[in-house]
């Protein structure tokens, strides 16, 4: 399957407005709200990558992935088809919500919602952060990475490269006390140079999401955006640190809904056919306390 990226991510939070405020005072994201019911979230020409619907409980619904085109859209829909793999077409209406041409959803052996898409719909309005990011990187690699829960972890792993078709890009075996059971967090890719847009967490979380990372263009966009998450009293999830598997340096902190976003600098864009599968066995070269979001 030929999906390209991850192009958005739907949340559902019951009031807007801790999202608005988050998303432009601390992402530095520009946002709109074409109803009383939904707010865009934007971070490049796209109208949004963050999509946040009103509803009943603060959770993380669903991650879409690109296909490029209707060939390939309708080639992933054959795929599965002949795999027998169940799946629900989106109406003229979700599609026009998700501003896309056409979508299909289905969920993971862990309950976790992907929904497949092509022909995205954008005015290619210049993105202006409110507070003065000068870029987000998007583009051909997507716009970021999502961690998702995989408490059936193999048989959502197998469902993952199987039948999306990631590929794994390496593996780290989370041990939070020596003596208990590796805890598996697999790190996987699709069809870009990110190092992984996705990656499956054997354990359950209540948002229904790990974090989502954001990448910008300096060093000293981190900085700033670490000065804005004090200012605005965002809680932070993790000190500033520098990853031991994609070399991004980031920091991390809890968004309204209770997942984490990661905002990052530096990640890396590999050449598949040069990289090799491995283990670390360490999160971080440098820094990235996780204790601090504990106390």
């Amino acid at each position: 399957m030929n999906i390209c990226q991850l192009g958005y991510v739907v949340i559902q939070h019951e009031d807007l407005t801790p999202w608005a405020n988050y998303a432009q005072n601390v992402l530095g994201m520009a946002t709109s709200q074409p109803n009383n019911e939904t707010l865009h979230i934007k971070m490049d020409e796209r109208p949004y990558r963050f999509l946040v619907q009103k509803g009943a409980s603060n959770v993380y619904l669903a991650s879409g992935w690109e296909l490029p085109g209707k060939n390939e859209f309708d080639a992933a829909l054959k795929e599965l088809d002949d795999q027998k793999v169940s799946y629900t077409h989106g109406d003229q209406a979700l599609a026009d919500i998700r501003m896309v041409q056409e979508l299909v959803y289905l969920n993971d052996p862990s309950g976790n919602r992907h929904e497949l898409f092509w022909g995205h719909k954008s005015d290619f309005a210049r993105f202006v952060s409110p507070v003065g990011v000068s870029k987000f990187l998007t583009e051909a690699s997507g716009m970021g990475h999502t961690v998702l829960p995989a408490p059936k972890f193999d048989e959502t792993l197998a469902f993952i490269t199987k039948i999306l078709g990631f590929e794994i890009s390496d593996i780290f075996n989370f041990k939070p006390d020596p003596s208990a059971p590796a805890i598996p967090i697999y790190f996987l890719h699709c069809k870009n140079s990110r190092h992984h847009s996705l990656a499956l967490a054997a354990f359950d979380v209540p948002s229904k999401c790990v974090h989502v990372m954001v990448e910008v263009e300096t060093m000293a966009e981190v900085g700033y955006a670490m000065d804005r998450m004090n200012k605005y009293d965002t809680k932070l999830s993790a000190t500033l640190g520098q990853h031991t598997n994609d070399r991004m340096i980031s920091f991390y902190m809890k968004t309204p809904t209770g997942f984490d976003i990661e905002y990052g600098y530096g990640g890396l864009e590999l050449d598949w056919k040069d990289h090799s599968i491995h283990e670390f066995t360490t999160v971080s070269l440098w820094g990235h306390d996780f204790s601090v979001g504990q106390k």
